[in-house]
């Protein structure tokens, strides 16, 4: 590049010389019809959001479309909204709070979610899961994991539950006891 570059950028990139510049154009003539720094040239008429944003939409979906598969998701996301629900929070993950025991291969990751006074235990193995919800009683598990058909599982009297297949990539689980629900927080397995 020509040394002109390297004069009106300072040598550390700022910008300098180009704020000495426009501290020239500040100073010009303000006949000049050509000041586009004047707000009143840019008015809600000549400059419409609402249709500047319609028009980049219909460019994305041109250059860049949604795959039908992340949309079909998006929906069942939304449609698994539940505004009843209460969100049990992650408080205890192994793999982050857990000390490693020595000669383990691939230990079963365990994960404590409470809310209130709803605490939820899972174990998470290459075989599936199992869990406990406490305070024991009977209820209706749902394992949510993206696109896949959702697992359905029971919990017993004692508020244990099992499933078979383990979740792969983000899951979160839907417990429903009597008129009661709660939803832990999304994690990746």
């Amino acid at each position: 590049m020509s040394g002109t570059h390297d004069e009106a950028f300072g040598d550390d990139g700022s910008d300098e010389a180009f704020a000495d510049l426009t501290d020239l154009t500040d100073s010009t003539d303000s006949t000049d019809s050509t000041d586009f720094t004047d707000s009143t040239h840019f008015t809600d008429d000549t400059l419409d959001t609402g249709l500047l944003e319609e028009e980049l939409r219909q460019a994305a979906a041109i250059l860049d479309p949604v795959p039908a598969e992340l949309r079909r998701i998006a929906v069942d996301a939304f449609a698994l909204h539940d505004l009843d629900a209460r969100v049990a929070e992650l408080t205890f993950d192994s793999l982050v709070d857990a000390i490693p025991v020595r000669g383990a291969e691939d230990p079963p990751r365990m994960l404590t979610f409470r809310v209130d006074d709803v605490t939820v235990d899972v174990e998470v193995t290459e075989d599936g899961l199992i869990g406990q919800l406490l305070p024991p009683g009977p209820a209706d598990v749902e394992v949510l994991s993206g696109p896949r058909a959702h697992a359905r599982l029971t919990a017993d009297d004692l508020g244990r539950f099992t499933g078979e297949a383990p979740p792969s990539g983000p899951f979160a689980l839907r417990l429903r006891t009597g008129g009661d629900v709660v939803v832990t927080e999304w994690l990746r397995a």
